[in-house]
This record gives C-alpha cells, sequence and structure tokens, in this order.
C-alpha cells in the first residue's frame, strides 16, 4: 500500500504490546461492534476494507462483512490457504479448541500448545499433562494451566529451530490452529520429522466474502473495484 501510495490505515487489534511498525497510518484496538465500525468507516471516508485479520479472528471478519455491507464500502480479505497434511505427517482433524483438548491424553503428555495466548482455560480441564507454550509478549495474569512453562519469543521461527525446542522439552504432542502460510510452518515440519502427533484445528466459519490469496491480487483488486 505505502509503496503504491495509496492512503490507507493500519488496524491492530490490540492484543500484541509493541506491534511491528508499518509503514502506514496505524490505530490500535476494536472498533465497538458492527455500529462502531459503520461510524468509522463512514467518518473516515474508506472506500475499501482489506480484511486480514487472523483466520481465527471470526467475529472481527463476520464484523466486517455486516459493516461493510451496511456502510457500502468494498470488502476483501486476504487469507492464506490452510495447510495441508503431507506424507509423513500424523495430524488429527479437530473442529475447535474443546475438540483439541479431546483429542489428547487424559495425563503424562507434554504438548506444545501453539495457540496464542487466547483460549488456554479449556485446556486446564486436563492438568495432567505438562504445556509448554511460546508466546510474543510475557503474561499479564496468571495462567489457567498448572503445569506450564512459557517462551516469549517472536516469529517467523525455522524449522531446525522448531525440532532442537522440541527435543529439549521432550514434547510429545503438538496442537495448532490451521493458520496457514509460512511463518509459522516450521512447528509442523519439526513435528513430522520426530513422528510427532498434531492435534490440527479447522477455521472457524465466517461470512461468504471476497478471498484474495495474495498482495498482489489484493492490489490488483483496488485498481479494478
Amino acid at each position: 500500500m505505502a509503496m503504491a501510495g495509496r492512503d490507507a490505515v493500519f488496524s491492530y487489534a490490540g492484543r500484541t504490546a509493541g506491534p511491528a511498525p508499518q509503514p502506514l497510518r496505524q490505530r490500535q484496538g476494536g472498533f465497538g461492534g458492527v455500529a462502531g465500525l459503520v461510524d468509522y468507516l463512514r467518518d473516515e471516508g474508506i472506500s475499501h476494507v482489506v480484511d486480514a485479520t487472523h483466520p481465527f479472528a471470526a467475529q472481527m471478519s463476520a464484523n466486517a462483512v455486516a459493516a461493510c455491507h451496511e456502510a457500502g464500502v468494498e470488502l476483501c480479505a486476504l487469507e492464506r490457504m490452510p495447510w495441508q497434511a503431507n506424507e509423513g505427517d500424523d495430524w488429527v482433524m479437530v473442529a475447535d479448541m474443546a475438540a483439541a483438548v479431546d483429542a489428547l491424553p487424559e495425563q503424562g503428555a507434554r504438548v506444545f500448545l501453539a495457540i496464542g495466548k487466547q483460549n488456554l482455560d479449556v485446556f486446564a480441564v486436563k492438568p495432567g499433562n505438562h504445556y509448554l507454550l511460546r508466546l510474543v509478549d510475557v503474561p499479564e495474569a496468571a495462567l489457567p494451566l498448572p503445569d506450564t512453562e512459557v517462551i516469549i519469543a517472536r516469529g517467523p521461527f525455522d524449522a531446525d529451530g522448531d525440532r532442537a525446542l522440541m527435543l529439549e522439552h521432550e514434547i510429545t504432542h503438538v496442537v495448532a490452529k490451521n493458520a496457514g502460510g509460512v511463518g509459522a510452518e516450521a512447528k509442523l515440519i519439526a513435528a513430522r520429522a520426530l513422528g510427532l502427533p498434531v492435534v490440527m484445528i479447522n477455521r472457524p466459519q465466517v461470512p461468504a466474502r471476497r478471498i484474495l490469496r495474495s498482495v498482489d491480487e489484493v492490489m490488483n483488486w483496488l485498481d479494478h473495484s
């Protein structure tokens, strides 16, 4: 956007402290639901919205669809292709977090819980497992899991590093959201190399919208819409 000289605003949800700087105007925080987003779009004179949120930010994406429809604003989603299991992968596909918990052993597992800091509480029903978390920011409050170790690091990560991490912590299971893309794929490559089972959480459903797969496709859409 910046290189093309477009007037654009980069909006962060506000869940990560000190997000990476962008060569665009930035805002941080929620909008106040659909009504608040409609007001923002109208007040700022927004003509196009590119929904580049995480594939699991279903509520924000649903709000964007509803708000853009109400405000008469063009919308597309920049969405990475989901990961697909390859030869050598041992994946269990599940629909949601609760199903991911069900897929884990009752106790004794050493789980690389690669889901971020949201939804940790659902795993508390299996306190007999050890959970390794890798977070961008230091947790501000006590975590709901009794046997937990936290590593603070910001990606992208590489497969060799994740393989070493899993060996060091004697990981037996990996839990991941199917976010897609190459930046977070290292853990899956490492799990394949080590023969570890992966509990893969499918993406939530969001309302129908135009989906584009690359920045080039988005820029072409902006030029012709």
